[in-house]
C-alpha cells in the first residue's frame, strides 16, 4: 500500500467516501506523494508516450496550423501563443522550428504556459532555450487582451471526473471508500442530478455517464478570450462525443492497471466528453469545428512531410519513422480514437478541418 493510499483511508475512514473527482486531484497533484510531484511520466522511461514524443511531425503541423490560421487572420502583432499542460516541452520545441520560416511569427509570439509542477516547469525551460517563458497556474490568469493562439495535447484527459450510473430517472455517484482490504468503489445513494437531467433521454438503465466539472469553464475562458481579440485553440486528446460509459483509467509502466492500486504511482485519466467543451466556448462567442486526428493531421500533409523525411532514413531508423506516421493517423491506432476540437472566430475556420 502506498503512503498516499494509508492517508486516504484514515481520511474516508474519519470523513466518509470521496468522490472520484476527489480522488483524482489527490492522486495526481498532492504536493508530496502526488504523481505529478514525484514521477516522470512521459516517453519510454514513464507510463504513457504522447504524439509529440512519438515524432516531431506532430508539433511541426500543430505550428504550421496555428502560423497559417495567424496569416488568415490578418497577422496580429503581439499575440499570445499558449500551450496548456506542456509536459517536457517537446510539442512546443517542435512547433517553434517549424514556425521559423513564417515572415513576423515569432517576433509577434509572446509565450505563455500553463504549468503548474516547478519540476516540469524546469523541463520546459530546459527544451525552450533563450525564450522569454511566462507561466500560469491555470488557463483563466492567460492574458485577456491579446489574440490567443493555443494547443492543449492530452491536457483534458487529466482533469479529476464524477461518475454517475442511472437508476430509474436518478443517478448514483460512483464513490472511493475505505474497504475493509484498502480502496474499493462504492455507490451513493440515488438522486436526481440537475445537470445530468438532459442524458435520461438518451441513457439506459444502469448505463454510466461521466462529468468533467471544471473542463467547460477552461473551455469558456479560452473561447472568450478568442472571440474578444481572434486566434485559435486546438484541443486534442482521446475520447469523443458525449460521454457514455465507465473510461476511469490509470497507466503505469505503458500498461494498464487498477486505478485504486497504487494512489500517486500511476496516471489516472477519463475520456473527454468534447460536447460540453464545445457547448461552453459557443456560448462564450467562439465557433468550434471537430473532426478526428487522423484526418486532422492528413489534411496539414503529414504523408508527404512522413515521405520526404523518410528518404533521409534508413534502416531501423526508417522503420521506426514510418511506424510512428502509422500510429498517429491510422484509425486502429491513435488516428480514431484522439479527436480534435477547434475554437477560432466564426469568419476563420482553421486548416484541417475541411
Amino acid at each position: 500500500m502506498t503512503p498516499l493510499a494509508e492517508r486516504l483511508i484514515r481520511r474516508m475512514r474519519a470523513s466518509g467516501p470521496m468522490t472520484l473527482a476527489e480522488y483524482m486531484a489527490e492522486c495526481l497533484l498532492d504536493p508530496d506523494h502526488g504523481y505529478y510531484a514525484t514521477r516522470e511520466p512521459f516517453g519510454v522511461a514513464g507510463d504513457f508516450t504522447t504524439a509529440p514524443e512519438i515524432s516531431q511531425m506532430f508539433g511541426e503541423l500543430i505550428g504550421l496550423c496555428l502560423a497559417q490560421s495567424w496569416l488568415d487572420q490578418g497577422a496580429p502583432s503581439p499575440f499570445t501563443l499558449a500551450e496548456l499542460g506542456p509536459g517536457r516541452g517537446t510539442l512546443m520545441a517542435d512547433l517553434l522550428c517549424a514556425t521559423r520560416g513564417v515572415p513576423g511569427f515569432h517576433d509577434a509570439l509572446r509565450l505563455h504556459l500553463v504549468e503548474a509542477s516547478p519540476r516540469l516547469r524546469d523541463r520546459q525551460r530546459k527544451a525552450l532555450p533563450g525564450i522569454a517563458i511566462s507561466f500560469h497556474d491555470t488557463a483563466e490568469d492567460l492574458p485577456p487582451d491579446a489574440p490567443l493562439f493555443l494547443i492543449a495535447n492530452e491536457f483534458f484527459d487529466a482533469l479529476p471526473i464524477r461518475q454517475f450510473r442511472r437508476e430509474g430517472d436518478r443517478w448514483r455517484e460512483v464513490m472511493v471508500t475505505a474497504g475493509a482490504d484498502g480502496l474499493a468503489l462504492g455507490l451513493s445513494d440515488a438522486a436526481p442530478i440537475p445537470v445530468l437531467a438532459h442524458r435520461l433521454a438518451d441513457t439506459l438503465e444502469g448505463d454510466t455517464v461521466e462529468i468533467c466539472p471544471s473542463a467547460p469553464a477552461i473551455s469558456e475562458a479560452i473561447a472568450r478570450r478568442i472571440a474578444s481579440c481572434g486566434g485559435l485553440a486546438l484541443i486534442i486528446d482521446y475520447g469523443g462525443w458525449r460521454s457514455l460509459g465507465d473510461t476511469f483509467q490509470a497507466l503505469r509502466g505503458h500498461q494498464p492497471e487498477d486505478p485504486l492500486a497504487s494512489p500517486g504511482l500511476a496516471d489516472l485519466t477519463a475520456h473527454v466528453d468534447f460536447e460540453p467543451l464545445a457547448q461552453a466556448a459557443k456560448a462564450a462567442g467562439g465557433a468550434t469545428s471537430y473532426t478526428e486526428q487522423g484526418p486532422f493531421l492528413e489534411r496539414l500533409g503529414i504523408s508527404p512531410r512522413a515521405e520526404r523525411l523518410a528518404r533521409n532514413l534508413s534502416g531501423a531508423q526508417r522503420e521506426s519513422h514510418l511506424a510512428a506516421h502509422r500510429r498517429l493517423t491510422r484509425a486502429e491506432e491513435m488516428g480514431h480514437l484522439f479527436k480534435v476540437l477547434a475554437i477560432h472566430p466564426a469568419f476563420a475556420p482553421p486548416p484541417g478541418f475541411t
